[in-house]
């Protein structure tokens, strides 16, 4: 039987790094580096306010430039990453993406957690967590 995908398993389905983020420890293990938070909920609204925090604090507006940072070449193969996000939201990896409405943060967050995870165990919580209107947590980088 196949070992549930560490995204997965830590309730970080978008592999953020641990830095101290409101709720979260970091994994237990040898290579520890990413966040682990208590529910899934908690997790996506991380996922969440990360893609928030790129598109409104930092300008980065495109799928090629969020994944970019998201997941950057030296450990990722960021391009067919980006291609894959992009194909997802039916847009081209340049293409401005607007202002982060539920409608496109749900679209990023369940492209990111399929390519993150192989999988997307979520279903319709990804949305609802997309619409929520919490505020950013206080930081939080990305793998």
């Amino acid at each position: 039987m196949a070992q549930t995908p560490r995204g997965i398993r830590n309730n970080n389905p978008g592999n953020l790094n641990f830095v101290h983020q409101p709720g979260a420890v970091l994994e237990p293990g040898p290579n520890a580096r990413f966040a682990r938070f208590p529910t899934a909920e908690a997790g996506l609204a991380a996922l969440r306010d990360q893609l928030r925090r790129y598109i409104l604090r930092d300008g980065i507006d495109t799928v090629a430039g969020i994944i970019g940072k998201w997941a950057p070449p030296n450990e990722n193969n960021t391009a067919a990453y980006i291609r894959g996000v992009a194909h997802a939201l039916g847009v081209e990896p340049d293409t401005r993406l607007g202002p982060p409405s539920p409608r496109l943060l749900t679209g990023l967050m369940n492209a990111i957690i399929r390519f993150e995870n192989g999988q997307n165990p979520y279903g319709p919580l990804v949305a609802r967590v997309a619409g929520g209107t919490s505020s950013p947590t206080r930081q939080g980088a990305a793998s």
